[in-house]
């Protein structure tokens, strides 16, 4: 009964009339407000174009195009293969990149929150007890201690006027787009310092098995001085010297097999797993792969730190509007449905609903340079992002051209150590004709072995040098390593030409 007579109270239906009539009245204000929400401050980002040689300096003259392969798959091992794959798999470095993009990503939700209203709700009860010596218009005899019990949704929304949220969010997603290229800068290392580990790994192996060779020359060399000079041919000096060399070989040895351990150690932690030893191939199984094909463009497409660069001098321009934005008045608009009561029991009561809407308008006046001192800081840091994009690009292009030169260089050299290695085989091949037919003695022989065991060898770091030098192409270029999903797809027409990975490219869409 009490609530029917509520319900069909007079107040009652003024009080909905009221709360529809100022619905109807703000309605305008929000048009308006939301109208002029299109103006946005700051600069628009425009891609710096830094100036690019047509050609690289140093001329490869096989030179394919393989680009966006996994190269490592050419060198035609696959144990190289597999050690790459449990790295992209398993390193920690690359495991911790790939945690700073869901951090980023989680960063720009909460800045893509700012675009919409936000919803709340609120409850709230309180009791009061007023002196009676001080009543503040309580009537004669009324009770002095009151209630209040109030719940309901809220409503606020900042309004973007200035498009200070827009430009932070392109901040946000410039910010996740340059973490995104960071990891894959560290894929990239991982990627070519596993491939380098595992070629100057199996370098190592060749150095020990020709350390051995040599060793046994060397005592040969020396069992014969020995046999010599039990036989008057030779002195005590000559014996000693040869024993001199055995040792002088004999301590190559260890210090090769540390070398290899320490290797496989290193190896294995960029595989993510705990030191041990690492399966492997011998270096004459490897193949080498061509040089990549590119033109110096390429790099402001492919290499990632470059990309980083740029995301992060677009994150700095976008800084700039979000700075200037607080020059400018911000519009709320507040609004808030309820119950509320003096007396829990009347709290689900119609005549118990209440209602808010508003709008506020807030702006500085002074405020003693702070704002001018943010912009101008925006503005220096937006500099400072520019010249490091173009310091980024010439770094590139000298890396670039660097191990371009190191790779033509290292395979002149490698070419004229084998042949120096094909005319030392002739040499042992014509002592051991000379020595078999009587005209010399073997220790010609052994000279000829031991000066081929040294070329060899010589010829081993020269093939190392190579495959190196190779590596580090690749690496220069950013490109050719990329494994499917972490190719780059092309802008959009009109776009800022800011290149997206597929990684977030759903998030870019959004």
């Amino acid at each position: 009964m009490i609530e029917r007579r509520i319900r069909n109270s007079p107040s009652s239906r003024l009080h909905e009339r009221a709360w529809r009539a100022m619905r109807w009245a703000t309605l305008p204000a929000c048009i308006a407000a939301i109208g002029v929400a299109g103006c946005t401050m700051g600069p628009d980002y425009k891609r710096p174009d830094p100036p690019l040689p047509q050609t690289w300096r140093t001329e490869v003259a096989d030179a394919q195009d393989v680009a966006n392969t996994p190269w490592w798959a050419k060198f035609g091992d696959p144990d190289l293969t597999a050690l790459i794959e449990t790295a992209l798999e398993s390193n920690k470095d690359l495991i911790q990149a790939t945690l700073r993009i869901e951090e980023f990503d989680a960063k720009l939700d909460i800045s893509r929150a700012a675009n919409y209203p936000q919803l709340g709700y609120s409850v709230t009860t309180d009791r009061e007890r007023r002196s009676q010596e001080k009543p503040n218009g309580l009537q004669p005899g009324a009770d002095p201690t009151l209630s209040d019990f109030e719940i309901g949704p809220t409503f606020t929304w900042e309004l973007d006027l200035w498009g200070r949220v827009k430009r932070a969010n392109e901040a946000s997603m410039a910010d996740l787009l340059a973490t995104e290229e960071s990891r894959r800068a560290v894929m990239l290392t991982v990627v070519t310092s596993v491939a380098t580990g595992y070629v100057q790994l199996i370098e190592l192996d060749r150095q020990l098995v020709l350390a051995r060779q040599s060793l046994k020359n060397r005592q040969d060399a020396f069992d014969l001085t020995v046999l010599k000079y039990q036989g008057g041919s030779a002195t005590k000096l000559n014996v000693e010297q040869a024993r001199a060399i055995v040792e002088q070989e004999t301590a190559k040895i260890p210090a090769i097999e540390s070398q290899v351990g320490l290797a496989e150690n290193a190896l294995s932690i960029l595989l993510g797993s705990n030191p041990g030893p690492i399966k492997r191939r011998k270096l004459d199984a490897l193949t080498l792969p061509p040089v990549p094909q590119g033109v110096p463009s390429d790099v402001l497409r492919r290499r990632p730190d470059v990309l980083a660069a740029e995301q992060n001098l677009v994150a700095a321009n976008a800084q700039i509007g979000v700075a200037e934005t607080a020059y400018f008045p911000t519009l709320s608009l507040t609004g808030a449905l309820g119950l509320a009561s003096d007396q829990l029991k009347f709290l689900w009561a119609e005549t118990a609903r209440t209602a808010s809407i508003g709008a506020g308008l807030a702006g500085p006046i002074f405020n003693g340079g702070r704002i001018a001192g943010n912009v101008r800081a925006a503005e220096a840091v937006q500099k400072e992002m520019t010249v490091k994009y173009h310091q980024t690009v010439q770094v590139a292009l000298q890396e670039v051209d660097d191990s371009l030169l190191s790779r033509v260089k290292s395979g002149q050299r490698e070419e004229a150590i084998v042949r120096q290695v094909a005319a030392t085989r002739e040499v042992v091949g014509l002592a051991r004709t000379r020595y078999e037919g009587g005209q010399s003695s073997f220790m010609e022989v052994l000279d000829a072995d031991l000066k081929l065991n040294s070329v060899q060898s010589y010829e081993a770091q020269s093939r190392r040098d190579t495959f190196l030098a190779l590596i580090s192409v690749y690496k220069a270029m950013g490109g050719g390593w990329m494994v499917e999903q972490d190719r780059l797809r092309a802008p959009a027409p009109g776009a800022s030409g800011v290149q997206i990975s597929s990684a977030t490219e759903a998030r870019a869409d959004k």
